[in-house]
């Protein structure tokens, strides 16, 4: 018996994985990280969309979709003005699609409030692209917040750039025990070191002696690095134009080991 219209579109949206990247903590090298996963994912032929959540749109800058157009308001999308899909632009990169961000989204926990979506909003708006995507990427702005609360319902994986220092490390067990207090439990959460600088004795010590609250960490660590600086310069990932770097390569080993998690 063939299987219904619904019954397909069900089976897909379980196929489809969700992952967000975020941290409490700005400045860690979370956006890069999106960036770069989601260039490996559509190289390796996994139709790929990035959702650009962190209103001042880097991820979006980096792949080149930003907006000048004074009509796109990528916050629309919160209130239900939009439907999603008119808002999804083309990278140049086969397999890969973005929802850019722009400045609209800076009261994006304001808008989710008012429309009354709560915490399933965003899984609401991500479900229907089970249909044609196999990997959704969040690129989420670092906030805990109704809008944070809206990411972790829609994710199956939270991945957490660290910094190996204890100010990053700290920012990490609060968005640990934050989960914790709102009872958040199907979430994997997923913590790995980045912008390692081993000239930095104390980056060292945590990397040969990881920290009890790193024992779920990916094993690649990403170094810290002036090409990952130049992603700006090139709007592209480090392996689209440096790929043979320590960055570059790092960056190639830390897919590998997200899609082993994810089984892709």
């Amino acid at each position: 018996m063939l299987a219904s219209k619904t019954e397909r579109r069900n089976r897909n949206v379980d196929a489809m994985k969700t992952i967000a990247f975020y941290n409490l903590k700005g400045g860690v090298g979370k956006t890069a990280t999106a960036v770069n996963m989601a260039w490996h994912a559509a190289r390796w032929k996994h139709r790929t969309l990035l959702w650009d959540l962190d209103p001042q749109g880097a991820a979006s800058f980096y792949l080149g979709v930003d907006q000048d157009n004074p009509g796109y308001k990528a916050g629309s999308l919160l209130k239900g003005k939009q439907p999603m899909g008119r808002l999804k632009r083309e990278t140049r990169w086969p397999h890969l699609d973005a929802v850019p961000a722009d400045i609209s989204m800076r009261n994006a926990d304001v808008k989710l409030v008012e429309n009354g979506g709560g915490k399933n909003r965003l899984k609401e708006l991500i479900a229907p692209f089970g249909e044609s995507y196999e990997l959704m990427l969040l690129d989420c702005p670092p906030t805990l917040s109704p809008l944070a609360e809206s990411v972790f319902a829609a994710a199956d994986y939270l991945f957490v750039p660290v910094i190996p220092t204890h100010l990053s490390l700290r920012a990490f067990e609060q968005v640990l025990d934050w989960l914790d207090s709102k009872n958040i439990k199907n979430l994997q959460v997923v913590p790995f070191f980045n912008m390692v600088d081993r000239r930095r004795d104390l980056h060292v010590q945590m990397l040969v002696k990881r920290p009890a609250v790193m024992k779920n960490a990916l094993k690649t660590w990403i170094p810290y690095s002036t090409h990952v600086e130049q992603m700006g310069d090139h709007r592209a990932p480090v392996g689209e134009f440096a790929p043979y770097t320590p960055a570059a390569q790092a960056f190639r080993a830390l897919w590998f080991e997200v899609a082993g998690r994810l089984k892709l």
